[in-house]
């Protein structure tokens, strides 16, 4: 099966070609088996994303002979991020899917970072949200029966006092910067690329964790009204 990844969540985006189910082996294996490989990964410069997605993918498809029919998956970052940057990612696998009729792995970004760190125990996936707030994500791997993962906005003073006691992975440097110097336990990761968002979007296929193109929506992870007017009241 073919499977297309993508990530338009931040400054940067990528999308990625990779070849499931089908006993590969080689790079870009999947967590179990070696039925994953990936294709191609390609960048995407941000600030351009809605002239050059559609494009960029049918580039990359004619490049290996192939096209939009022969795609059988999606993977995609619903968030957290750029409002502008995952409405555009969200709305091309919408319109795919909804065409060629196949299903879609909504991928938090947060959890592809747990995932993709390769740490066990309890884990704290952290973005810089900007504007001093921080995008964190706290799973147990492997997930623990009742241990439901949790996804939130802080400022950097709550995350640096929540995180205590976590194992914090991110791929910001200048966060994990920050953290170590308040005393945290940091990975920091390489940048995550649509490969990492293909790789997790197959596991999720595998255990039938799709949604419908009606049941995509965006992730934000935005305070609540009530917060919003405290922080701007402080």
């Amino acid at each position: 099966m073919l499977l297309l990844a993508i990530d338009t969540s931040g400054t940067q985006g990528s999308i990625a070609l990779a070849r499931c189910g089908e006993g590969r082996s080689g790079r870009g294996r999947a967590v179990e088996g070696n039925d994953f490989e990936v294709i191609e990964t390609l960048l995407l410069v941000g600030g351009t994303f809605s002239a050059q997605l559609v494009l960029q993918i049918s580039e990359l498809l004619s490049r290996h002979r192939l096209n939009k029919n022969d795609i059988g998956a999606f993977a995609v970052v619903s968030g957290p991020g750029s409002f502008t940057g995952l409405r555009i990612g969200l709305a091309a696998v919408k319109a795919l899917a909804e065409i060629l009729k196949k299903p879609i792995a909504a991928v938090s970004l947060l959890e592809v970072c747990a995932i993709t760190s390769g740490l066990e125990g309890k884990i704290m996936a952290a973005l810089d949200a900007g504007r001093s707030d921080v995008y964190v994500g706290q799973y147990e791997i492997p997930a623990k029966a009742g241990c439901i993962p949790r996804e939130q906005m802080l400022s950097r003073s709550e995350f640096f006092l929540q995180a205590r006691g976590w194992q914090v992975v991110t791929p910001d440097p200048s966060l994990a910067e920050a953290a170590h110097a308040a005393g945290l336990s940091v990975a920091t990761l390489s940048p995550i690329s649509a490969a990492a968002v293909a790789r997790f979007g197959w596991c999720k296929i595998r255990s039938n964790e799709t949604v419908t193109p009606e049941q995509l929506e965006a992730n934000y992870i935005r305070r609540s009204d009530a917060e919003m007017l405290e922080k701007i009241g402080s």
